[in-house]
C-alpha cells in the first residue's frame, strides 16, 4: 500500500480523487492500492522548556539561558490532533511506501517530516512537489515524484529556523519579562518580531522628533514654461529674493535641448510580499487578510502556490501561458491586442536562474466559479491584470530636457510625454486608473508638454519664489512595512534593487503577515486608519533593548540569508545554531548587568481591537488571558 500524507483534508480529497482512493474512512481515504491521509497543519512542535527539565518550568533569571543538549519534538496537546496522529502512525506501519504531499515549501517540509519522525517511520519516502492544485498539476507531480533526499537541505533550514526562534524567543522573552516587566505582564521578544517592531518605533520617533524647516526655491517662467534654478534651495527668503531681483532684468537664454526616447517595462509578476503590498495599497487589505485570500484561491485551484519569494516564471511555463490567457474570458478586451502574434517572452518574466522551488503567482487557467467573496475577486483581479500586462509591449515615452540661463545662473526644465501606453493601457482600461498614463514631469507638473525650444533663443522671463517646508517621513502602513521587512529596512522603490536585497530580508514571505499580527496581539502596535503606530509599551520595549543583534533589521537579515544558504546547502547548520547560542548567552549577561531599574508600561487590559477599534468580546479576552497565563507563546518569531 502507498500512503499519501497531505497537509489539509481538502487537499487530501483532491489527491484521493486523482489516485483512485475513493472509499472514505475515519481520517483517510483508501482504494486502488493507495491510502490518503492528512495533518491539520502542524501536529508536532518543538518541546517546551519544562519538557526538558522540571527546573525550567518556573521562570527565573538564574536558569537563563536555557539551551537543551538536544532539541526534541512532541505532539501538540489536542485530542483531535492525537486522534489524527494515531491514524497516520497506524497507516505508516501498514504502508510499503510514503509519498509526502505536504505544501511544497520549507514549512510544509518541516510539518510532514516531524510527523513521520514522531511516528518512527522507516519506510521509503518520495516527495510530491507541485505549484498548483489543478488535476493536471497533481497528475504531473505524481509522474515526477522527487526523491526524499532532494529536500533534506530544505528541511534542515526549516529546522534551524524553528530552533533559532526557540533559542531567542524562549530565552529573550523570559529574560526581558523578569528583568523589566511589571504587573505580571509578558514582554514578548523574538528573532523577527523585535526588529520589525523596531522599524515601526524608529520611524515613529523620527516623525515625533522631526522639526519642520522652511526653504525657498527659485523658478522663472519663460515662454509659458517654468524653469527651476539648478542648485540647492535657499534657507532664507531674503537670499532668494535678492537673486530673483538680480536676474529679473537679464534676458533668459536657451542653452541646450535634448529629447530622448525611453521605455518602461511592465511591472514584475507577484511574489507573496508584493501582492500583499499591492492589495494593501489598492483595497486597504491587511497582510494577513491577503494571505488568507490567496491561500483560498490556491485551494480552489484558481491561482498557483502563494508562499513564494520570486517574481519570475520558468521557461517550461511559457508554452502554457497562451492557454491561461485564453481562460481569462472576462478580460476579452485586454486579450484582443495579444491575439494573432507570438506571445512576448521577456527575461524580466522568464528566468530559470531566478526560480528555486516555485515560480511567481499567476492564474492557473481554471474558470472562475460563482460565489467568490469580494476579497477573492479583488485579489484574483489584481493577479490577472499583472499577468496580462506582462505580455504587453513596453510603455514608450519621450523625455525632454531644456537648459537655460539668466546671466551666470543656470536653470532647467524637464518634461515626459507618453507616446505609446503599452502595458499601461491594461490598467487604464480595466481599473479606470489612468494615473500612470498621464503625462508626467519629474520637476514641475506645469511643464509636462513643452513648446519647441532652440539653443540661442532668448527673451524676457518672470522669476518667482516657491516657499516649501521639509516634511517628515510617513508612518508605515502594512504595505510599506512589508516592503521594509523584505529589504531589511532599506527604502527601495527600484524593482531590480529590491530583488537583490531579498536575500537579506527579515522573515519569510509566508510568515511576515503573521509577525505583524503578533505585534498587534501583543499590544505593541496599533492601526490608525492605514498608519501603523507603536504603543507606549512597544516604544519602551525597543528602548530597553540595548543589544543591536536583537533589534537590528539588517543584522536579522544576515541571519535570514544564512538560513537561505543552509537551504541551498552552502552554509553549516551547526555553525548557525552555535552562533545563536553564543549570542543569547552574551545578551543574557548584558541584561543581567543592567542596574538601571527600568520598567516598561504594561499594555492596557482588554484594549480595543487594534485593527478595527471595536471592543473585544469576552471570549476573545478570556482566550488572551489564558494565553498570557500559560506563558507558552513566548517562542514565536
Amino acid at each position: 500500500m502507498i500512503l499519501c500524507i497531505t497537509e489539509k483534508p481538502s487537499v487530501g480529497r483532491d489527491i484521493a480523487k486523482i489516485v483512485g482512493a475513493n472509499v472514505s474512512k475515519s481520517g483517510y481515504y483508501e482504494g486502488n492500492g493507495y491510502c490518503v491521509t492528512w495533518t491539520f497543519g502542524h501536529l508536532c512542535t518543538l518541546k517546551e522548556p519544562a519538557d526538558y527539565t522540571p527546573n525550567w518550568r518556573r521562570w527565573s533569571l538564574s536558569s537563563l539561558p536555557m539551551i537543551p543538549p538536544k532539541f526534541g519534538i512532541k505532539l501538540i496537546d489536542s485530542k483531535s490532533i492525537e486522534q489524527q496522529f494515531e491514524t497516520i502512525r497506524r497507516l505508516i506501519s501498514q504502508a510499503d511506501e510514503i509519498i509526502n504531499c505536504g505544501d511544497a515549501g520549507q514549512e510544509g517540509e518541516v510539518i510532514q517530516r516531524w510527523v513521520m519522525q514522531k511516528a518512527e517511520n522507516n519506510k521509503p519516502v518520495k516527495r510530491l512537489w507541485i505549484s498548483s492544485l489543478t488535476d493536471e498539476a497533481i497528475r504531473e507531480g505524481f509522474r515526477h515524484l522527487r526523491p526524499h533526499e532532494d529536500l533534506q537541505a530544505l528541511y534542515t533550514a526549516g529546522l534551524c529556523r524553528a530552533i533559532g526562534d526557540w533559542i531567542l524567543g524562549m530565552n529573550a522573552t523570559r529574560l526581558y519579562t523578569l528583568k523589566y516587566a511589571k504587573d505580571r505582564q509578558i514582554l514578548s521578544v523574538g528573532r523577527v518580531q523585535t526588529p520589525t517592531l523596531a522599524l515601526v518605533v524608529n520611524r515613529q520617533l523620527e516623525i515625533d522628533n522631526f522639526v519642520p524647516k522652511d526653504y525657498w526655491e527659485l523658478k522663472t517662467l519663460f515662454c509659458n514654461t517654468l524653469f527651476s534654478f539648478v542648485g540647492k534651495g535657499f534657507d532664507s527668503e531674503e537670499e532668494a529674493k535678492a537673486l530673483a531681483a538680480e536676474i529679473a532684468p537679464i534676458p533668459f537664454e536657451i542653452v541646450d535641448t535634448q529629447c530622448k526616447q525611453g521605455k518602461e517595462a511592465p511591472p514584475r509578476l507577484f511574489d507573496l510580499t508584493s501582492l500583499q503590498v499591492e492589495c494593501n495599497k489598492r483595497y486597504g487589505m491587511g497582510a494577513e487578510q491577503t494571505l488568507r485570500t490567496i491561500q483560498s484561491l490556491y485551494e480552489k485551484k484558481l491561482t498557483t502556490y502563494p508562499r513564494v519569494d520570486t517574481t519570475y516564471l520558468t521557461d517550461d511555463v511559457y508554452p502554457k501561458c497562451g492557454k491561461i490567457l485564453n481562460s481569462l474570458n472576462q478580460y476579452t478586451d485586454l486579450l484582443t491586442p495579444l491575439r494573432g502574434s507570438k506571445l512576448r517572452k521577456s527575461k524580466k518574466v522568464f528566468d530559470n536562474s531566478k526560480v528555486t522551488d516555485h515560480h511567481a503567482i499567476i492564474p492557473t487557467g481554471q474558470p472562475l466559479p460563482q460565489g467568490l467573496s469580494r476579497d477573492e475577486l479583488n485579489v484574483f483581479h489584481t493577479i490577472a491584470l499583472r499577468f496580462i500586462a506582462a505580455f504587453y509591449p513596453d510603455c514608450s515615452f519621450e523625455q525632454t530636457t531644456v537648459k537655460g540661463r539668466a546671466g551666470k545662473h543656470n536653470f532647467k526644465a524637464t518634461g515626459k510625454v507618453i507616446t505609446d501606453q503599452g502595458w499601461k493601457a491594461v490598467y487604464a482600461k480595466r481599473d479606470g486608473d489612468d494615473s500612470q498614463d498621464k503625462t508626467e514631469n519629474p520637476t514641475e507638473d506645469e511643464n509636462a508638454v513643452m513648446p519647441a525650444f532652440t539653443p540661442g533663443q532668448s527673451g524676457p522671463h518672470t522669476p518667482k519664489l516657491v516657499k516649501k517646508t521639509t516634511q517628515p517621513p510617513k508612518y508605515y502602513t502594512e504595505g510599506t512595512l512589508l516592503k521594509a521587512m523584505e529589504t531589511a529596512g532599506s527604502t527601495v522603490e527600484d524593482e531590480d534593487l529590491r530583488e537583490s536585497l531579498k536575500a537579506n530580508g527579515i522573515g519569510r514571505p509566508s510568515t511576515r503577515a503573521n509577525i505583524i499580527e503578533i505585534l498587534y496581539k501583543r499590544g505593541y502596535i496599533v492601526k490608525e486608519r492605514k498608519s501603523l503606530r507603536a504603543t507606549q509599551a512597544g516604544i519602551e520595549l525597543i528602548g530597553v533593548i540595548k543589544e543591536e543583534l536583537l533589534k537590528s533589521a539588517k543584522l536579522t537579515g544576515i541571519w535570514e540569508n544564512r538560513l537561505r544558504q543552509i537551504e541551498g546547502g552552502t552554509y553549516s547548520a551547526p555553525e548557525f545554531i552555535a552562533q545563536l547560542k553564543q549570542m543569547i548567552s552574551e545578551i543574557t549577561l548584558s541584561v543581567l548587568r543592567d542596574n538601571s531599574n527600568r520598567t516598561i508600561t504594561p499594555v492596557p487590559a482588554n484594549p480595543k481591537d487594534v485593527r478595527t477599534g471595536k471592543e473585544k468580546t469576552s471570549e476573545e479576552r478570556k482566550s488572551e488571558k489564558s494565553t498570557r497565563a500559560s506563558k507558552k507563546k513566548d517562542g514565536e518569531n
